[in-house]
């Protein structure tokens, strides 16, 4: 059995087809991709030879796989059904859904009692993960043999792995913005017309959040220039603290437009929209996200958590990742029929237009001069 928790993307989704079904519109559901081919309780050639002891050591471990995590029901789905299809033990996989900080905070409450059912984290919350992966007894040291495969950013740190790399995306809704922007700079010119017209109708993230804090950090410190842009965007603007809510607040008219939105929630609802939500990657810096994976250090199934691991960043796992609406990045997943990659996100926009965020600690003092600047800014 697989366990899910229904999170404001389904919220989201739902809606999307409401109003698309209100306004008298249809469009086409995304086209589905083929079938993943899967080689059951096979691995690839280049595994160490003793690997077969992890496998026969899954096996006794009684089928299940518990996940703490910030990702959502239908990006899991793919997912455990071909690592299920692959590793036809593993019977039962339950994957929480919780904020992206909320993962580290629960997972080091059970720790220090000792008696955590948690065998995987997975975050994009990269500022929480420095901080828990730096501490000690929080995760399983282990080297993937998957690793030589990737890129070299695939370790985001010590024992953690990039699961996928999400890009942030400008969402506006069609029929309310006349313009089609894309990027910051472009986004202020359209609202600077008339920026009475726009004041509260532009959302971003919530800079307080490890994720708004993380991606928005990240632009700015890679765009310095942005501010001037910023500076005129920011106080037309409000906060919200999930992609989820921001993308159900475009469709519904409440917002024109957000920047920092996550492409991965986004993808299916512009699918269903109609033409209504229509998302673009930032010509002037699109941040893409890592997000992370790790085995919780005294995970109750270590054998069947490397599996897992392994098969996430294999070939077959990164296109199960692709087809859960998340953004592989290992090379040789083919693009198209709702899938993306991080190859597609480099042409699109161009290499050196990509903000890779990194998973580092940045110091307490930034992160307060940072968010005065930014909160200062915002209309609210």
């Amino acid at each position: 059995m697989t366990t899910f928790h229904p999170t404001l993307r389904s919220i989201a989704a739902v809606l999307a087809l409401g109003v698309v079904t209100a306004c008298g519109g249809g469009g086409e559901a995304a086209k589905q991709p083929p079938p993943n081919p899967i080689a059951t309780g096979q691995v690839p050639s280049y595994y160490p030879g003793d690997y077969t002891q992890v496998i026969e050591a899954s096996k006794k471990e009684g089928g299940t796989l518990t996940i703490y995590s910030n990702t959502d029901q239908e990006n899991w789905a793919p997912i455990f059904r071909d690592f299920r299809k692959k590793y036809a033990w593993v019977t039962e996989i339950a994957a929480n859904n919780l904020d992206s900080d909320e993962v580290f905070q629960r997972v080091l409450s059970e720790q220090a009692t000792g008696d955590s059912p948690a065998d995987l984290v997975v975050s994009n919350a990269a500022q929480a993960w420095a901080d828990f992966a730096a501490r000690s007894g929080t995760l399983l040291e282990y080297a993937s043999p998957e690793k030589g495969k990737l890129p070299d950013f695939a370790e985001l740190l010590p024992n953690v792995y990039a699961m996928s790399v999400d890009p942030l995306s400008i969402a506006y809704n069609t029929a309310l913005l006349p313009e089609k922007p894309t990027g910051l700079k472009s986004l202020a010119a359209i609202l600077a017309k008339k920026p009475a017209d726009y004041q509260n109708k532009v959302t971003t993230r919530d800079v307080g959040g490890a994720f708004g804090f993380t991606v928005s950090h990240a632009f700015a410190a890679a765009r310095p220039e942005s501010w001037t842009s910023l500076a005129s965007v920011l106080p037309l603007a409000r906060p919200e603290t999930s992609s989820g809510t921001q993308l159900e607040k475009i469709m519904a008219g409440e917002y024109v437009a957000g920047f920092f939105v996550s492409a991965a929630p986004a993808y299916p609802v512009v699918a269903k929209s109609g033409g209504l939500l229509e998302i673009s990657f930032l010509d002037d810096g699109t941040v893409a996200l890592p997000r992370g994976i790790g085995i919780a250090a005294k995970a109750p199934h270590p054998a069947t958590s490397k599996l897992f691991v392994d098969f996430l960043l294999s070939q077959e796992g990164q296109r199960a990742v692709a087809e859960g609406g998340l953004t592989s990045y290992r090379d040789g997943i083919a693009v198209g029929d709702g899938l993306h990659t991080y190859q597609e996100l480099v042409t699109s926009v161009g290499e050196d237009n990509v903000i890779l965020a990194k998973y580092a600690k940045v110091p307490d003092d930034e992160v307060k001069s940072f968010t005065d600047k930014w909160n200062g800014l915002l209309g609210r």
